[in-house]
C-alpha cells in the first residue's frame, strides 16, 4: 500500500488546487496521506482536511519551528484537543514535534531551553494516551534519543531522518522507522542514500514533507512538491536497494501501518 506518511497538505502553497492535488495523488496511487499539525492554529485545518480524503489521516503536535511563538497554554489546548479526538479513527499520532537545531539561533540558549521543554512535554502526552509521534530531526538526533530512552514503548516515525547509521539503528530500537522522501533523491545526498539503502526496508516509511523538500526531478521554476511524488520516491527507492517498486510499496505500506496502529485500523 503506497503511503504518503508526512505531508503538510493544509500548507498555503497547496491551497489554490488543493483538490486538483489530492485528485493526482489519487491518481498517483496514493492510498492514505498522515497530515501532521505544527501549532495550534492549524489544529482544525488538518483534522477537517483528513475526513475529507480518502485514507486521509492526521497529527496534533506543536513543531519545534513554531515553539516560539507558542505559550505554554497551547500545550494544555493540545492535550485537550487531543482527548477531545481520541476517539476519532482518524488521528494516529501525535506531531509534528522535535528538535531543530539547524536553523541559526534555536541550539543554544532560551530557545534550545524552550524546544526542549515543549519536546518533553509532548513525548510525555503520547506516553499517556499511547500515541506514536512523528519527530522533527534536525541535528537534534542524539538529544532527541536521550528524551525518548527515559519513555520507552513510544515509537512513530522519524521524518526525513539524516543522521548516521549508528543513530539510525538506535532509534529503530527505540520503535521507529525513518522517514524517507525527496531528499533521498539527490545524487550528492550521499549518507541518506547509503542510509536508505542499508537499513532493513522494514524499518522505512515513504513521505513527501509536501510542499516542502521536492525530489530532484522538479525543476526550477515549478518546485512545489505533492503528495502524488510519493509514487516516484518509491521508485526511487526501489532503484536503491535493486528491487521491485511493487515490493517496496508494500514494505513501507506495512511498516507505516505496524509503527502507526491507529492508521493501520482506518486502512481496508
Amino acid at each position: 500500500m503506497l503511503i504518503d506518511t508526512h505531508c503538510h497538505l493544509d500548507a498555503p502553497e497547496l491551497r489554490p488546487d488543493r483538490k486538483a492535488v489530492i485528485h493526482a495523488a489519487g491518481a498517483a496511487g496514493v492510498a492514505a496521506i498522515v497530515i501532521p499539525a505544527v501549532a495550534r492554529f492549524n489544529f482544525n485545518a488538518v483534522r477537517r482536511l483528513a475526513h475529507v480524503i480518502p485514507g486521509g489521516a492526521y497529527a496534533l503536535g506543536i513543531h519545534p519551528l513554531y515553539v516560539g511563538q507558542s505559550e505554554d497554554s497551547d500545550l494544555q489546548y493540545l492535550r485537550a484537543e487531543v482527548l477531545r479526538r481520541m476517539e476519532d479513527p482518524r488521528l494516529v499520532a501525535i506531531g509534528e514535534i522535535g528538535l531543530d537545531f539547524f536553523v541559526p539561533g534555536l541550539a543554544e540558549g532560551r530557545a534550545r531551553e524552550r524546544q526542549e521543554y515543549f519536546y518533553q512535554a509532548q513525548l510525555d502526552m503520547a506516553q499517556e494516551m499511547g500515541l506514536p509521534v512523528l519527530l522533527h530531526v534536525r541535528r537534534s538526533q542524539d538529544v532527541l534519543l536521550k528524551y525518548l530512552r527515559r519513555r520507552p514503548a513510544i515509537g512513530g516515525i522519524a521524518h526525513a531522518f539524516n543522521g548516521s547509521a549508528q543513530q539510525a539503528e538506535m532509534f529503530i530500537q527505540q520503535g521507529f522507522a525513518l522517514g524517507v522522501g525527496g531528499a533521498m533523491t539527490y545524487a550528492r545526498a550521499l549518507q541518506i542514500r547509503r542510509l536508505a539503502a542499508a537499513v532493513p526496508l522494514a524499518n522505512l516509511v515513504l513521505e513527501t514533507d509536501a510542499p516542502d523538500i521536492p525530489p530532484a526531478w522538479l525543476m526550477p521554476p515549478e518546485r512545489r512538491n505533492t503528495p502524488a511524488q510519493v509514487a516516484r520516491i518509491a521508485v526511487e527507492l526501489a532503484q536503491l536497494r535493486q528491487l521491485t517498486p511493487d515490493a517496496v510499496i508494500a514494505a513501507t505500506g506495512a511498516t507505516a501501518r505496524r509503527v502507526l496502529p491507529r492508521l493501520a485500523r482506518l486502512l481496508p
